[in-house]
């Protein structure tokens, strides 16, 4: 017994090739001010007035990546241990709580509304509360406060992401687990956590871009300070040297880069953990 296969209809492949064409161009339109900035980072300083401009760096430079290496790497360094030991304490406070939101349920329904409500509140109005605080405590300018002020970002949002992923649980597992003599704890360190690991790198992900990319606890916590990240490292670089373009892009572009190649990385886990619960068995 033989199946037939049924040809698609030529009217509608001939249909869809305008969809692949504009998702090409847009996808061009928005890409483009990234090969910009890499062109410029490759172009010399006495090619950057040219009428028109090169689209390609003909004449390339490394004077740009040059200066990057001498100037910079102190900065990129604190904006890694930043952004890692955000992404620390953002598990580290989120994992537990989403799990007690998912599975422990405690009395009220108000906390997830809350952890809603933080997420509105404007990050200058945060930096101006830490300002005070810090300043009483004698943590401006230090890497744990900008740690911590980081991770007031992101733990609302993990707490989310980690309840609604820890939802979709079974529960037949943590009555197994029960059975077996397992506590609370315990079931969550062995079971809950291990399966949760596609919303541990999507919350660790968000984090990280979040702290790496921070700017207003950055410019009023650590100004001034020996440990400051690479936002305030452009931004100062871009006062002092505002005629050396190809510096700044180079600067922009390997700032760029541990973001991006992270979040390659990560995507099918990110897709995911950010769809968890969004359909119910």
């Amino acid at each position: 017994m033989t199946t037939a296969i049924t040809p698609r209809p030529a009217h509608r492949a001939r249909g869809t090739w305008w969809k692949t064409v504009t998702g090409l161009v847009l996808t061009a339109v928005m890409l483009f001010p990234v090969y910009w900035m890499l062109n410029v980072s490759f172009t010399r300083e006495q090619d950057m007035r040219k009428s028109p401009p090169d689209l390609f760096p003909v004449h390339g430079t490394l004077e740009g990546y040059r200066a990057v290496v001498d100037q910079q790497l102190p900065y990129l360094g604190t904006s890694l241990v930043v952004g890692l030991g955000t992404v620390a304490l953002t598990v580290a406070l989120a994992a537990p709580a989403g799990y007690a939101l998912a599975k422990l349920r405690p009395r009220g329904g108000v906390l997830s509304f809350l952890f809603l409500v933080a997420q509105m509140i404007p990050g200058i109005i945060m930096a101006m509360g830490f300002y005070a605080i810090y300043l009483s405590l004698g943590l401006l300018q230090s890497v744990p406060g900008l740690i911590v002020a980081d991770s007031t970002l992101a733990v609302p949002f993990a707490v989310l992401i980690f309840t609604a992923f820890m939802s979709g649980i079974p529960e037949e597992l943590l009555q197994a687990a029960k059975t077996d003599g397992a506590g609370p704890l315990r079931t969550f360190w062995s079971i809950v956590l291990p399966m949760s690991r596609n919303a541990v790198v999507t919350v660790s992900l968000f984090a990280f871009l979040w702290s790496w990319s921070d700017f207003v606890f950055a410019s009023t916590l650590a100004s001034g300070g020996a440990h400051q990240p690479i936002t305030l490292g452009i931004y100062q670089y871009i006062g002092n040297n505002n005629q050396e373009w190809n510096a700044i892009m180079a600067t922009a572009v390997v700032a760029s880069l541990p973001a991006a190649v992270i979040l390659v990385l990560a995507q099918r886990y990110v897709a995911a953990g950010v769809t968890a619960g969004a359909v119910k068995d």
